[in-house]
Order: C-alpha cells, then sequence, then structure tokens
C-alpha cells in the first residue's frame, strides 16, 4: 500500500521556521498548517498546497511523497 506522506517538517525544520510563523507568512490557518506538519493532514486542498509551495519556493514534489507502507493490515 501507498501513501502521501507530508515533508513540511522537514523544510521547515531546515529553515528554522515555527509552524506560527510559517502559519502567518503563508495566511493559513495554523490548525491547516499544524496537520501538514505533523503528517495528519487527510485530504489535501488544491489552494493550501499552493499557499505551501509559493511561500516556501519548492515543487510539490519537494513537499509531498508518496511511500510505500507494509504491514497495513489492509489484506491485500
Amino acid at each position: 500500500m501507498y501513501i502521501v506522506k507530508s515533508n513540511l517538517k522537514t523544510i521547515l525544520d531546515a529553515r528554522g521556521m515555527s509552524i506560527r510563523q510559517f502559519a502567518e507568512k503563508s495566511g493559513l490557518k495554523f490548525e491547516t498548517v499544524r496537520r501538514l506538519y505533523n503528517d495528519k493532514t487527510v485530504q489535501y486542498h488544491r489552494e493550501t498546497l499552493a499557499a505551501v509551495c509559493v511561500t516556501l519556493g519548492v515543487g510539490i514534489d519537494e513537499l509531498l511523497t508518496i511511500v510505500e507502507v507494509e504491514g497495513t493490515g489492509s489484506g491485500e
């Protein structure tokens, strides 16, 4: 099984930027950024992804990656 993983934590940590600082800079709600930072986002809104990528000057492929997860119990 594959899942989409957020790399926002890695990116912000490398830049020494807090969730709150980034939320203010990007104009996104703190809770939205917190979920993306902690990789707890269930649905990715296009506008949110665009705001994150533009604010950080990164491509979507740097922000999100697809990873394989084993042992998920899906029976496949």
